[in-house]
């Protein structure tokens, strides 16, 4: 029986430094040759997805639930109004914190973002294990992938969610309070260690994003596999049948796994493809 497959992308399809394993781009290409369908779903918008360098594949969800395509086609998409994309910067704005407006046109951020960001990206590596990187690198990158953004062109109505720097983590808890009308989650370092904020449409969850999905391709919950190594992905694990945490993944995914593959960088989408006879 053909299955439907769902990836989650960084520290699943891909590792900390950004980089596809050639094993799992064999192993997705295998399986795909065999019938199943192969979708990513994860936290990133378009964008930020067509920088990475992927296998082909039957469609992605983005933006942790907001945005769903099969096979070049929109099937659903769900944004921040521009309302609350304003409330969010002037609240980021008001607290001293850079943010990051991730739209499917681009990765949007404020000249503080300049100034936070890379210091954040670099404990980001250096938490995942990734070896050494400097500011000066990191802030390099972000000049040269995001668009710098200040005054009115901040205030868009297409952003699928708003990822900002923590401070603290009081930060994060403030902002649930604050913007109950979106949800909040954290992502970041190893072990769930919480680097970002971010803050997207009320509603929109990997799980439901994966039953909008199941429902447009005519497909049965039962013949679904999802592979994540993070908190957030724990919606997804919800929705499946049966689900896969990666060996670099946290304790919370891998206690809700069925199985426990090895890790990204150790041919971890390829061992579990070929335990769950995919290939």
């Amino acid at each position: 029986m053909a299955k439907v497959i769902f990836l989650d992308v960084d520290g699943t399809l891909i590792d900390y430094e950004a980089k596809t394993p050639a094993s799992a781009k064999k192993a997705i290409d295998l399986a795909r040759a065999n019938g199943h369908r192969v979708y990513i779903c994860t936290g990133c918008s378009k964008a930020e997805i067509l920088q990475r360098d992927l296998p082909e594949l039957d469609g992605m969800i983005g933006a942790n639930g907001g945005y769903v395509e099969d096979h070049g086609h929109v099937v659903m998409h769900q944004s921040l109004t521009r309302e609350q994309t304003k409330r969010v910067v002037d609240w980021c704005n008001g607290r001293n914190i850079g943010f990051i407006l991730e739209c499917n046109s681009g990765r949007y951020v404020d000249p503080l973002f300049l100034e936070q960001g890379p210091d954040a990206f670099v404990r980001y590596r250096e938490g995942k294990g990734t070896g050494t990187t400097t500011k000066q690198e990191q802030l390099d990158r972000i000049r040269k992938q995001f668009f710098i953004v200040d005054g009115e062109e901040r205030y868009r109505n297409d952003v699928n969610k708003i990822s900002f720097v923590l401070r603290s983590y009081q930060d994060h808890l403030d902002s649930k309070e604050e913007f109950s009308d979106m949800i909040a989650n954290t992502w970041g370092g190893k072990g769930e260690l919480a680097i970002f904020g971010d803050l997207g449409p009320k509603g929109i969850t990997k799980k439901t994003a994966i039953e909008t999905l199941l429902a447009y391709i005519h497909a049965d919950r039962k013949d679904t596999v999802s592979f994540g190594d993070a908190k957030i992905d724990l919606s997804m694990f919800e929705q499946c049948a049966f689900n896969v945490a990666m060996g670099n993944g946290g304790p919370e995914i891998k206690e809700a796994a069925d199985y426990i593959t090895t890790d990204v960088n150790d041919d971890g989408i390829m061992n579990a493809f070929r335990y769950l006879g995919l290939i």
